[in-house]
């Protein structure tokens, strides 16, 4: 299991040319992401209003995610269900009958992570990493997969190589140890060019995605 001691015994030999590289990724989070929100605003708008009509509760759903160094911040979607997050966690499913007709549909095209847009020009997220799951999501998973708390690493991203692998959907040991798989690689491997890859092959995996509920 990685730990803060652990990250910092890794990476002290590359510490400079790493705080350079996080500059140029940082820097690059916040053109990119400001150019999404502004291109995505036909997108978007309409989104809002559909949510808001389509059922009552708030616009966007925020959900308590675990970030870089272990912190937590909200993460924000489109609601995509009739009743926000209450109580025990209940990830989506396939049937889940939560889910509104509007909801499924932003959630199909990922529309409803849009929001996460701004997490990225807050500094809470990268638009490229490992995707963050929900606390309680976390608490599960870090006793049954080895290398989980590696994760925390880097700044979780809105999509990441094991969602372009097809690692996404319901939650299962083996699909989960593959994607912590995955992430582990991502940070080791990283590069601007792996970033752009991940990037341009996102928007192909979201048209042929069907492991969205």
């Amino acid at each position: 299991m990685f730990d803060a001691e652990t990250a910092d015994d890794l990476f002290a030999a590359e510490r400079a040319p790493a705080a350079v590289t996080s500059v140029l990724k940082r820097a690059m989070d916040i053109v990119v992401a400001l150019g999404m929100l502004i291109f995505t605003l036909p997108l978007t708008v309409p989104a809002a209003i559909l949510v808001a009509l389509s059922s009552k509760g708030p616009i966007l759903f925020r959900q308590r995610r675990t970030g870089l160094n272990g912190k937590t911040f909200l993460i924000l979607k489109f609601r995509s269900m009739r009743v926000a997050e209450a109580g025990s966690f209940r990830q989506a499913t396939r049937d889940d009958d939560r889910i509104t007709p509007i909801g499924r549909f932003l959630r199909r095209s990922s529309i409803d992570e849009l929001p996460q847009l701004i997490n990225v020009l807050k500094g809470e997220m990268s638009l490229i990493g490992p995707r963050p799951h929900a606390v309680d999501h976390d608490i599960l998973c870090r006793a049954q997969v080895a290398d989980y708390d590696a994760r925390y690493m880097v700044r979780p991203g809105l999509t990441g190589l094991a969602q372009v692998a097809g690692l996404r959907g319901e939650s299962c040991d083996s699909l989960m140890n593959e994607r912590v798989r995955m992430d582990v690689s991502y940070i080791e491997n990283w590069s601007i060019g792996l970033d752009f890859k991940i990037f341009i092959k996102t928007a192909l995996v979201v048209l042929f995605q069907k492991t969205a509920y």
